[in-house]
């Protein structure tokens, strides 16, 4: 049948009216405009956001709902993101820490404004300093016409949020939110990742509109190809002798720094947050840090190293005990942060790329780099491990449990892919130095901003993201004061976390700093807690372990329980030393005057008369 162009037209219009009236059925049943990672059609603001979240791969929320934010966890619901109610919004910026550490992926919190934000503000700089992507959405106050004197929760949530955070992003119409959530996901992984925050106010919540929002693409990763070239040329030198430090910029990279340690027959140290990037029972892995503070196996290595390459990686305060890492004759310093490099160590060349982009360009031309096996160095990296667990398995404490005892016997009693979570404890140094971990992202603790209270809260946000996986963590009695309460979330949500308290009754880390300076302790005694009574409080199984004697037994029997358990360790220190604290300490020596030398001799030497010194 012949058609007439008239005949034509008349069909296509029938038919784009028809596509027209029937669209908004169509979008309604989710039919329309489903391009993959696109929000797309007629929605509130709070359903916007939800899907973005949902499209850019969050896999829970973490948070307290609040009267800015109803709308919001409503919308959750119904779109069945996953999230989870916490006891305190620092618990849910440290659970989408821990959730971010573990998986990689930035984690998300969604808080109220006032209260809500500072209290969480401990926790998001926490992310900040330790490079962990987060996106942190808070709610506030209504703005435009809505925009009414006096509201609840009035504080500039912008402002306080840009003391923790890369960036904060405000949206100021209903339309913005999509690309504000989008950009904020991009910003946090990008370069050095870090907390980035979304601020809504709450009418934009219930604003309608429709939206067409698509994926951002992913920021480029930064390659300085001349800078690069002279770091290669230093490492094909065959005569000297590389040793690697390995920071946390390493964490997904951990195939390419092995291959990279083999090819130059380099041992391998990592900062305290890269703990994991290098599997520590390979012949090459000698444990962390390479000074004074670190393992003995790393600082008797590297003194045989001539040239340092440093990979992602900050030199912190915490990972080099007060920068007491020693100088080497060369150092390579290569970093996703520019502003890292040469900051605290003298570099010979700092290379402004990501990690894995310079290993890539190392690894492709292999020859050039190859060194045959050292089979010289391979030996002496053995024996040093094996002096070091030998002196390390040596029991230093009876008459209740010895801390490095019972970090050996967890090691010894958990699954190789188990997650641990070490809080600001002295055990932190020791779990550093002796609980040996072979896999990325397997060993937690927060370095940079040194958060009291962080493991309990990571832990679970760890464990909400893997139910599969086990969960330690280990907390000292101080540190569980400030984040207790978060073990109800456990037994609400049935989180199998094992919580093992190491219970001396005081803070023990500043009774180690207070009485060398001072020959005394002030506001340093806790109080004695009935564990068992809050065990059952919270709704939790309870165990104590008092001994040596007890440790293998009663750990595999608190591992093999199905449940949240919490464990009181009955721990003494005094006997053990502290590589670490001995390293800070010498190292701040140096750094004082003449003046203040005297002047610390001076009171030490008056109170070493009074043979009654006050602790508290």
């Amino acid at each position: 049948m012949d058609c007439s162009r008239r005949d034509v037209l008349k069909i296509v219009s029938a038919h784009c009216l028809s596509s027209w009236a029937t669209a908004p059925a169509l979008a309604a049943q989710g039919l329309l405009g489903r391009r993959p990672g696109w929000v797309t059609g007629k929605m509130s603001g709070a359903e916007a956001l939800v899907e973005t979240l949902i499209q850019e791969g969050t896999e829970c929320v973490f948070g307290i709902p609040g009267a800015q934010q109803n709308e919001l966890w409503d919308a959750m619901k119904a779109k069945r993101l996953p999230y989870l109610l916490v006891t305190h919004e620092f618990s849910a910026a440290t659970m989408a820490d821990g959730c971010a550490r573990s998986t990689g992926k930035p984690g998300v919190l969604c808080i109220v404004p006032g209260p809500g934000l500072t209290n969480s503000l401990s926790g998001i700089g926490e992310a900040l300093l330790d490079s962990v992507p987060l996106v942190c959405v808070v709610g506030d106050v209504a703005n435009g016409r809505r925009n009414h004197a006096f509201q609840v929760h009035s504080l500039d949530q912008a402002a306080l949020l840009r003391t923790v955070t890369k960036q904060v992003f405000a949206a100021q119409n209903v339309g913005e939110i999509p690309q504000a959530v989008r950009s904020a996901f991009r910003l946090a992984r990008a370069g050095e990742p870090g907390p980035v925050g979304v601020v809504v106010p709450y009418n934009l919540l219930i604003d309608a509109q429709r939206f067409n929002s698509g994926p951002l693409e992913a920021a480029p990763l930064p390659f300085d190809p001349q800078a690069s070239d002279r770091a290669l040329r230093l490492l094909a030198e065959r005569r000297c002798r590389v040793g690697i430090y390995a920071g946390l910029g390493c964490m997904d990279y951990s195939g390419s720094l092995v291959r990279a340690a083999e090819i130059l027959q380099a041992p391998v140290a990592t900062s305290m947050a890269g703990k994991g990037a290098m599997p520590e029972n390979h012949p090459l892995g000698v444990g962390w840090g390479y000074g004074p503070q670190g393992t003995r196996t790393a600082e008797s290595t590297f003194r045989e190293v001539d040239l340092v390459l440093a990979l992602g990686v900050k030199y912190s305060e915490v990972s080099t005990g007060f920068y007491s890492l020693p100088r080497h004759r060369q150092l390579v310093h290569v970093d996703i942060n520019a502003d890292n490099i040469g900051r605290i160590m003298a570099t010979t060349v700092g290379v402004h790329s990501d990690v894995g982009v310079f290993l890539g360009q190392l690894l492709d031309d292999t020859p050039r780099f190859c060194r045959a096996d050292d089979r010289g160095l391979h030996d002496r990296i053995r024996a040093r491990k094996r002096d070091e667990a030998r002196a390390n398995s040596s029991v230093a404490i009876d008459g209740c449990v010895d801390p490095l005892a019972f970090l050996l016997a967890l090691r010894r009693a958990t699954a190789p892919d188990s997650l641990a979570f070490v809080d600001v404890t002295l055990s932190q140094y020791w779990a550093a130095e002796t609980f040996f971990v072979n896999q990325p992202r397997t060993f937690f603790n927060p370095t940079n901003n040194q958060g009291m209270g962080w493991s309990v809260p990571a832990a679970l946000g760890a464990q909400r993201v893997y139910p599969g996986r086990q969960v330690v963590t280990v907390t000292g009695d101080g540190c569980f004061l400030l984040s207790m309460a978060e073990i109800s979330t456990a037994a609400r949500e049935c989180l199998p976390v094992k919580f093992f308290v190491l219970d001396d009754q005081a803070y023990q880390y500043m009774q180690q700093l207070q009485r060398p300076a001072y020959l005394r302790t002030t506001a340093t005694i806790l109080a004695r807690l009935g564990y068992q009574d809050l065990a059952r409080g919270f709704g939790v199984a309870y165990q104590e372990i008092t001994h040596n004697g007890q440790l293998d037994e009663r750990l595999q029997g608190i591992l093999e329980h199905d449940g949240p358990v919490l464990t009181r360790v009955a721990v003494d220190y005094r006997r053990r030393p502290v590589r670490w604290l001995n390293a800070a300490k010498s190292r701040y020596m140096q750094t004082l005057t003449p003046e203040q030398k005297v002047r610390f001799l001076a009171r030490i030497g008056s109170r070493a008369l009074d043979m009654r010194p006050f602790n508290d």
